[in-house]
């Protein structure tokens, strides 16, 4: 399995960075990460620097997407998606208190990464605004990610020596975990959430007039 990963990074470096490319459109710290952790030991004969080049361009890409689909559609979308009121509120007060700081971060805080530039759109951040703060905030994600999963996996070597591969499974399968319950959270807080609206509505429902 370590050697098929090797060889398919080093046979096929383009598919790689378009995956890397469009995984960070998404999300991607996960892919990013490992993949700067496998660089790391030399197998594999991939570019930190690409790999940085592709998540900035990914993140920033995707995220000037969601800034002006909520510039544009915000509010109609927005009425599609009551479950997605608490998370609206709490990102959008801190939004109104810090601003610029917000924006810069909003990529760290788990939860609200892909529905903040969304809201940012909505606020009437400026077009150039967004742009350029966008811009260093994905260049910080970047190579925060790229050169931390580097230096992740020079530690794992110096540690783990040739478990190095094994460390790196057993990460991806805690945040593969993770994830999985993190989805599975959301998602019986959305079915909780549709329950209550649906009884809710039939309480309120009035009763047809009786014929005298």
């Amino acid at each position: 399995m370590e050697q098929w990963i090797v060889d398919t990074a080093n046979n096929h470096a383009s598919l790689v960075y378009l995956a890397i490319l469009g995984w960070t459109f998404l999300e991607g710290e996960t892919i990013v990460l490992l993949t700067g952790a496998l660089i790391s030991g030399g197998e594999v004969t991939l570019s930190v620097a690409m790999l940085t080049l592709c998540a900035l361009l990914g993140s920033f890409g995707g995220d000037q997407t969601w800034y002006y689909i909520g510039r544009k559609y915000g509010s109609p979308l927005l009425q599609r998606w009551p479950t997605m009121a608490a998370k609206i509120d709490w990102a959008f007060r801190l939004l109104r208190r810090h601003e610029n700081l917000f924006i810069l971060s909003f990529r760290f805080i788990y939860g609200i990464r892909n529905v903040s530039p969304f809201l940012i759109g909505m606020t009437g951040v400026s077009r150039f605004k967004f742009a350029v703060m966008n811009f260093i905030a994905a260049l910080i994600w970047a190579n925060t990610f790229s050169w931390g999963g580097y230096f992740l996996g020079k530690a794992l070597e110096s540690y783990a020596g040739e478990s190095k591969m094994a460390a790196l499974g057993i990460i991806v399968v805690m945040v593969g975990c993770v994830t999985a319950f993190n989805w599975w959270r959301q998602r019986r807080k959305i079915a909780a959430a549709e329950s209550a609206a649906a009884a809710t509505a039939s309480n309120t429902t009035p009763e047809p007039a009786k014929s005298e």
